[in-house]
């Protein structure tokens, strides 16, 4: 089945992927990609790379990350030979109370997961959806073992961008349009995103006039933080307003969440794939599906040297389908198939061949839709990870760890390439991861070809979504496995998860973004 829209027929985009010897960033937004390379062109490692991104995406991609978000990074060290992983997933506040979030009656929520809906929405909007930060701490963490650049000249570039305030244009309008209700519920976040507490913010019509968001009480928060150090968002004055503001809209969160809170370094998943390797987050992420979907795929085909066909995919939708099962069943995980993207990915390496892939989110599309007045920073809504209804494998409880969809991975081919993987769009992540990989590793594809390369989305519901773009014989194949559907990508909505990946292969370089993101882009340094 063909989807209906009004889109040209014969419009073409495309990315165009270029090999250097400098370092690389693939980010979803061309500025933090070029906070990210000039920190490498000036001789930082991949991890001085990634906190100076990770800092500046906060400021130009507010709505999908900043410091209350939570993620996962998975990084290859060349002078080691290993891959690791800091997990700085988000966590419930110790003060929690299940019963403050008591079931409506009132059907199934309307945000990313069908959850049986909460009185109010609690679970979902406002302070009450607020859980403990940990992207701060974990660039913190990754930065005290690997760093070679002061802290606070990585931080430095965020605080620049927030000081002159995000540039505002048609995208960033959209995108703030499609929350402007939920936004101006709260005087903080419709006084930052919203014209008159009630618009989106647009771009002026005239190309030699611009327009900016204010973020100055952002530039002070990540002024201190570059100052101060990574526990200056856990300990300390910032930390005590930022508490403040949550309760006093109604939050739970506490200078002792804040205090207790820690990233981790964790053993990555090695996940053995036709004599290559993938090195996936292990835990409450999606790395455990991606490795039960690879698994399934070396099984269902065998690659025919002429690049991915009808049985490639037929055998990538068998197994999206089957290891989704298990992770619905099993892992409480029951985000909408048709939810939009809603996190941010970046990737990155440097000159000597150490690589970075790093998710990060704030959950929803602007969290919790709530901004701290004292630190200008929107808070994330990470209690709607959790099922609101008891007894359940991801029951609402206090003080535990959110299940996630993120998925960074760093791959090692046979033929010695390497690449660093992920992408954002909730449980559409790990198809694109899945395929992506497969793409690169079964098909030889370079990263330009796997970029472009169209792909599907099977999300857990017994359902193929399919790029229009591929041929019939695909499209038929598909659809003698299960039900299929066809569309064609857009800017917005995306209609499949939107990947950022570097690749390595033997002293050169080089990156690519989603080709359909406007703003998404490959930077060298």
């Amino acid at each position: 089945m063909n989807t209906i829209d009004n889109f040209s027929d014969t419009h073409a985009i495309r990315k165009t992927v270029i090999a250097t010897e400098a370092g690389v960033v693939a980010s979803q937004h061309k500025r933090a990609a070029e906070a990210g390379a000039a920190v490498l062109a000036a001789g930082g490692d991949a991890v001085d790379a990634a906190v100076a991104t990770s800092f500046a995406l906060g400021v130009v991609e507010p709505w999908m990350s900043g410091p209350a978000a939570g993620g996962c990074m998975v990084l290859w060290r060349a002078d080691e030979g290993r891959a690791r992983v800091v997990d700085y997933g988000m966590r419930s506040p110790r003060e929690l109370d299940p019963a403050d979030y008591p079931l409506s009656g009132a059907g199934r929520s309307s945000d990313l997961f069908p959850w049986l809906a909460v009185v109010e929405d609690r679970n979902v909007q406002g302070a009450t959806a607020v859980a403990v930060p940990g992207v701060v701490s974990g660039m913190g963490l990754a930065h005290a073992r690997y760093g070679r650049k002061p802290w606070r000249d990585l931080v430095a570039p965020a605080v620049d961008l927030a000081q002159r305030g995000l540039l505002v244009d048609w995208y960033s309008g959209l995108l703030t349009a499609s929350s402007a209700k939920a936004l101006s519920l709260d005087p903080d976040a419709a006084a930052m995103f919203l014209d008159e507490g009630r618009w989106p913010i647009v771009g002026a019509w005239a190309a030699t006039m611009e327009r900016h968001l204010n973020q100055q009480a952002l530039a002070n928060s990540l002024r201190q933080i570059a100052e101060e150090g990574p526990r200056a968002l856990y300990e300390g004055e910032l930390a005590r307003a930022l508490v403040r503001d949550v309760r006093a809209k109604g939050g739970c969160l506490s200078e002792a969440d804040l205090a207790g809170y820690q990233a981790e370094w964790a053993e990555p998943l090695a996940i053995a794939y036709r004599g290559h390797h993938i090195h996936a987050a292990p835990g409450l992420t999606g790395g455990p599906t991606l490795a039960q979907a690879v698994g399934l795929l070396e099984q269902g085909f065998e690659p025919s040297g002429r690049g991915p066909d009808a049985q490639a995919y037929r055998a990538m939708a068998r197994s999206l389908d089957a290891a989704f099962r298990a992770r619905l069943s099993g892992m409480g995980d029951h985000e909408s198939p048709k939810s939009p993207g809603c996190t941010t990915h970046f990737s990155v390496v440097d000159r000597d061949g150490n690589l970075c892939a790093v998710t990060q989110t704030l959950l929803s599309v602007f969290g919790s839709r709530v901004v701290s007045p004292s630190t200008g920073i929107l808070l994330n809504n990470g209690i709607m990870w959790f099922d609101p209804e008891p007894g359940k494998p991801n029951s609402l409880g206090p003080d535990k760890r959110c299940l996630a969809n993120y998925c960074p991975v760093i791959g090692v081919a046979h033929d010695g390439r390497r690449f660093a993987l992920g992408a954002s769009g909730g449980r559409k992540i790990l198809g694109t991861v899945l395929q992506l990989s497969s793409f690169l590793m079964d098909h030889g594809m370079s990263l330009e070809e796997a970029f472009h390369q169209p792909r599907i989305d099977v999300s857990g519901n017994g359902e193929v979504t399919a790029d229009r773009l591929l041929g019939a014989q695909i499209q038929q194949a598909l659809a003698q496995e299960m039900p299929t559907s066809t569309v064609r990508p857009t800017v917005f909505p995306y209609a499949f998860a939107c990947p950022a990946a570097v690749l390595r292969d033997g002293v050169r370089n080089m990156g690519c973004t989603e080709v359909m993101s406007p703003w998404g882009d490959a930077v060298a340094g």
